[in-house]
This record gives structure tokens, sequence and C-alpha cells, in this order.
């Protein structure tokens, strides 16, 4: 069963340029806290449980505050969220109800072919569920939103609304999620990609098991094979990976694949280009124990690696320490939401180098915050006089001058010259 779905999400009002109340606004110092207003975001989505398990994209609830859920009979529930993969964009969401619900059937997707006939299905601009038909117009499509880009290219209409919604073949079986469309105005012109049905069945297999996402490493940097290389090194066909570098102590070192190995097959699966190595290495097992086989001085070698998770490499762990947001409390009686200080603040604000205080991540429309002097982005230091230095301690701090009942409490801030303010703030 097609399902729609509907997140509200948080937007950053502020007046557009040249409005007359802009400047107005700026004297008091508000550009780096502009009011929050809901808005909708529409997208689409399909069983594959029939508990209620159901997928959409992750683009169509991210950074959501609730997320409803209607079937094709009309019925609405509020929907929570299992997990998330970023990455593939690809989101897994339930719902739960007493009602007898109706899963779809995945098809095979490595045997869907260009030019088989298939079936979107979807919410396009929130008009509720729309069919249109069209074919395999491609496959293996990298339009450069990921690493592990490997989309089937449809020419079925898809427009806003459709993402998160299934591709059927004309067996009726899910052959892809309906994801991203190319499109200089916005609306169809008949280049539409979906995620293959294959990864996308890995990726919820592991949120549904684990609540997150194990995918492969092996510890190498690689890069395309060209014309001239594959003539340099002897090899007959431009195919494979060519190994730049491998990780010192990873799996590849350790299985003695070395610079300038090409990778021309991994598990038994052949690797056309440099592209299809990642997404091949991404999905096998974490703990696997596979064979490679690589080219090296005019010579087939096979190698076996043990395949260890992306996510417990060093490279990884770098590459992604500072896309990590930090995680966040909200203070309801400030309509603030805080995080602890991380080592990006600290390279920002030479005064914390002691980490102490706490960082204002968001303030709400109608926080009492909102027609100060504060900004989204500066450093709460002390509390009542007091200072604070985590989270934790500004909410031990907060709460007893909540018990005193008093009216407003007294916080001092750092703000974005690196100067300390005192801040009056009348509690909700």
């Amino acid at each position: 069963r097609v399902v729609e779905t509907r997140s509200q999400n948080p937007f950053p009002f502020q007046f557009p340029p040249g409005h007359p109340f802009e400047d107005l606004f700026k004297d008091f110092d508000r550009g780096g806290s502009p009011q929050k207003r809901k808005t909708q975001s529409l997208g689409s989505g399909f069983i594959i449980d029939k508990e209620g398990i159901i997928i959409t994209n992750n683009h169509v609830i991210q950074s959501a505050e609730g997320i409803f859920v209607k079937l094709t009979n009309g019925k609405e529930y509020e929907a929570k969220v299992l997990g998330t993969d970023p990455t593939s964009d690809i989101a897994v969401i339930k719902i739960n109800t007493k009602d007898s619900l109706k899963a779809v059937t995945f098809a095979d997707s490595d045997k869907a072919r260009v030019g088989d006939w298939v079936i979107a299905i979807g919410n396009p601009f929130g008009l509720g569920g729309t069919v249109t038909a069209g074919i395999i117009s491609a496959r293996n499509r990298d339009i450069s939103l990921g690493k592990y880009d490997d989309f089937i290219q449809t020419d079925a209409p898809i427009n806003q609304g459709n993402s998160g919604g299934p591709l059927f073949n004309i067996k009726g079986e899910v052959v892809g999620i309906n994801s991203a469309i190319l499109s200089n105005s916005g609306g169809s012109v008949g280049i539409g990609f979906a995620i293959p049905a294959n990864f996308a069945n890995n990726v919820v297999k592991q949120i549904t098991e684990f609540g997150e996402i194990k995918r492969g490493y092996i510890g190498v940097r690689i890069q395309e094979v060209t014309k001239e290389i594959a003539d340099s090194l002897g090899l007959k066909s431009q195919e494979g990976a060519l190994v730049s570098s491998a990780t010192a102590g990873g799996p590849a070192d350790k299985a003695g694949i070395e610079s300038g190995d090409i990778i021309l097959e991994f598990n038994n699966k052949k690797v056309d280009n440099m592209r299809k190595l990642p997404k091949i290495v991404a999905d096998t097992r974490v703990g696997q124990s596979v064979e490679v086989k690589i080219w090296r001085n005019k010579k087939i070698l096979t190698k076996n690696i043990t395949v260890t998770r992306l996510e417990e490499a060093s490279e990884y762990k770098n590459e992604n320490s500072k896309q990590v947001a930090p995680s966040a409390i909200t203070i309801k009686e400030l309509g603030i939401k805080i995080r602890n200080i991380n080592n990006q603040d600290v390279e920002k604000k030479p005064n914390l180098k002691d980490k102490k205080g706490v960082y204002i991540l968001e303030i709400s429309g109608d926080s009492p915050l909102a027609l100060l002097p504060v900004k989204e982005g500066e450093i709460i230091i002390a509390v009542a006089n007091i200072p604070v230095s985590n989270v934790k301690n500004f909410e031990d701090q907060f709460k007893k001058e909540i018990k005193k009942n008093t009216n407003s409490v007294l916080l001092t801030i750092l703000d974005s010259n690196n100067q300390s303010k005192f801040i009056g703030v009348k509690i909700k």
C-alpha cells in the first residue's frame, strides 16, 4: 500500500531584503535569531510490513518535529522514526494501527532492464495518490548526490511530493524508491531517479534490525582506471578501481593489497569501474572474509580481506567529526535549544579554552529571548552569576532559580565578539 507523508519543520522567518521593517529589526540586533515558523514537507512512502513499517526518503522527514501518514483509505496516523540513513536518503518510520495493512513486494532490481515499463505512485504537490507510467531510461546513474549513487533513471513523470514513493514494475513489485528529479524548472521533464530496491532493502533491514547502518570498510583510496593507465599496466580493458593508497593497518593493507593494484573483483562481484567498488564494499557484511581479485604486474592475484565497519574507521571519524551535530536539549521555560561546547566552538572563540558554558543552538519565535539582544551561536557562561560548564550544569542551576519562584533569571552570555554581557530574562 502506498501512503502520503507529511512532516512539520521549523523554518527561520526573516523579512525579505528591502522590506521596510528590515532595518528596524536590525536595530534590535535580531539578525542572528530569526523567528521560527512551522512549514510542511509533503512526500510519499509505502508499507513494507503489516505491522505498519513504512519506507520514505530521509529528506522528506529530516528535522521534522512531527510526521503524519495518510493511507489511501483516508485515515491519518502520527508516525515515529525507526531510523534514517542520510547517506542513501532512506528513512524508516512506523505507524500503530489495528487495521489490516497490505505490504508491497520487492523485485530483484538487479534484473531490471533498460526499456522495462515502470509505474510511479506518489503524492505530487500534495494532490494525493497519483499514478504515472514510463520506462527505465538508464541504470547505474551517478548524479553526484553521494558516494553510493547508483540510481535507476526513468521517464515516468515524478514531481515534488513523489519523493519516497515506490517505482513498480509491471508485475506490481517495487524496483525502486523515487528520490530525485533533474529539472531547471522544478517540475518533471522526464528525468527522474529512483534508489534500486536491492540497495534500499539492505539499508532497511539494518535499520529495523540494528537501528543504524553498518557499512563495510577495507581502507583503500581509489581512483579511476583511465585508458592510459590500463595500457601502461598491461590491462586489456578499462575496468576496475586503481588503489592509490592503502591505510596502514587497515583490512586491505593486512591482506597484502598495495598502491598500484587494480581491484577487478570483490566478493565474486565484478568491479566495472571505480564508482562501483565503494557500493559493493559498503553492502558487504561486517566481519565477512571475502575474496578479492587484483591486477598486479600483468597478473591476476587473489587476496582474502576481512571486512570491518566503516563507522569505526579512524578516517571516517575524522572526516565526519565536524559534521556530527552534538546532542541538544530544549529549555522550554526559555524557548531555547542548547548543547555542550565542542572543539569547533573553541576554534571560533579563544575565550572558551576551558570549554565551559553552553551553546545556544536555537531560539524559538516565542522565546522571551527573541526580543532581546541575544543571537543563536552565542554562549551562556553563567546563570544568576553562577558559572555553568555544560548542559547538565546549566539545567541544575536553572532549576534552582525556578524553585525560588522568581519571575526572571540573569544570564551571562559571551557574544560573537567574545565580549560578555548580562541579560535579564523573564521566565515563560
